[in-house]
């Protein structure tokens, strides 16, 4: 059961780019065990936190709040769904000639993104205070 020539070139620089990076990791690993060093003593300051310099005061752990990681999340949303626009416009002269459909499509795209974004402002997510 042999692929036939063709179909078989089609995967040859998929191949050629796997065996090429397997070469430079292991090349990579093989210097770092043969020329890098180990830490000659082991101090207790070492174990320490450092952070630019400054003595640390108080916990690591704060409270954050909440609508912090909400506004993340929201920005990451919006930003995923106009991600989706980048295609659309790459396409859009191409099938505007073959009909209107394609501004009815994202017409309806961004009918949902603005009723998002009014649920939104109207729950409030979008206020800090």
């Amino acid at each position: 059961m042999f692929l036939p020539i063709e179909g078989s070139l089609d995967y040859l620089a998929v191949l050629i780019l796997i065996c090429i990076a397997l070469v430079i990791a292991t090349a990579v690993i093989s210097i770092n065990k043969i020329f890098g060093t180990s830490p000659r003593e082991i101090t207790r300051k070492k174990y320490e936190t450092y952070e630019c310099g400054v003595e640390y005061v108080g916990d690591a752990h704060q409270q954050f709040s909440v609508r912090y990681y909400l506004v993340g999340i929201i920005f990451l949303i919006f930003d995923v769904e106009v991600v989706f626009m980048y295609p659309w416009t790459l396409v859009y002269h191409t099938y505007l000639k073959t009909g209107p459909l394609i501004l009815l499509e994202m017409g309806l795209f961004f009918m949902l993104l603005l009723g998002g974004y009014f649920y939104l402002r109207l729950r409030g997510a979008l206020s800090w205070d």
